[in-house]
């Protein structure tokens, strides 16, 4: 396997599921602050700029975790961690990548450009949060959910709180889907001492994802109402409820692959709010 082969297993380039997650949220944000239109500059830069720092944030895990990685069998193979990469090579992919992001903010405001380096920060401290805070996973939806408000911050030049309140939603959301996702590796996170929520909720797992799923539909519903989105956004919202009942059904035994799957699945979740939001702007 050639190297930029192997960089592109580094970043997930084959797996965009973490990308689309990223997305969702920045997507909403961008309608929302537009009223339904977004400026189609901006809307490519935050496109772009997701994607990135998406792919560099994998990077730095990879780094931050090479030593547990091989501990773990979902990880064990990864290019960091099985050797055929070296540790330097994982921090320059990550460099280039965030160096790229934020040139991508050039153009925008200077509170976008504040906020950009604060997600930087933030996702690169990500990793390391799993070593002592029992919950990381609400870190991670803080990291995941940054996009929403520099979006707003790109549009309007300031972060209303609204905003804000979109991202305690995006925080409950991540939690519930990144606990699927520790579910997977709740066996071999307890050998290595690692934290994770899945871990802290215990025999409440399933309890607290769908509490967490709860409470993101009803934020981000009344987010919406706030803003003026009726029937159709009500309607996404209702979808996305459905899917979260379904991946109760995939999460109740516990199985790995099955919460793997759930896991996966939140990208229809996210895409369900998207068309609610984007069809109340265009038709409702």
């Amino acid at each position: 396997m050639t190297k930029l082969a192997l960089y592109f297993r580094l970043i997930r380039a084959d797996k965009p599921i973490g990308i689309l997650l990223l997305l969702w949220p920045t997507l909403w944000a961008l309608w929302m602050a537009t009223g339904g239109k977004p400026d189609p500059f901006i809307l490519t830069i935050f496109v772009i700029g997701t994607a990135l720092m998406r792919s560099s944030g994998c990077a730095i895990n990879d780094y931050a975790d090479r030593d547990f990685d091989k501990h773990v069998k979902r990880t064990a193979e990864r290019p960091l961690t099985s050797g055929r990469i070296k540790s330097w090579e994982a921090l320059m992919v990550a460099g280039v990548l965030a160096a790229c992001a934020f040139l991508l903010v050039i153009p925008l405001n200077a509170l976008t450009k504040q906020l950009s380096v604060l997600a930087l920060i933030i996702a690169a401290s990500y990793p390391y949060f799993k070593r002592f805070f029992a919950i990381p996973q609400a870190y991670l939806g803080i990291a995941f959910g940054f996009g929403i408000p520099m979006a707003f911050a790109a549009v309007t030049g300031a972060v209303p709180a609204v905003a804000w309140w979109l991202l305690v939603a995006n925080v409950f959301w991540a939690v519930a889907y990144d606990t699927e996702y520790a579910m997977v590796d709740r066996d071999d996170d307890i050998k290595l001492g690692m934290r994770t929520s899945a871990i802290t909720f215990g025999r409440f797992d399933v309890a607290a994802v769908m509490l967490c799923y709860g409470a993101a539909l009803a934020i981000d519903l009344v987010c919406g109402w706030t803003l003026g989105l009726r029937w159709y956004f009500v309607g996404g919202i209702a979808l996305a409820a459905g899917i979260a009942l379904y991946h109760y059904t995939l999460i109740r035994a516990r199985d790995r692959m099955q919460c793997f799957a759930a896991f996966r699945h939140n990208n229809w979740l996210g895409a369900a709010i998207f068309i609610g939001v984007a069809l109340d702007y265009a038709i409702g």
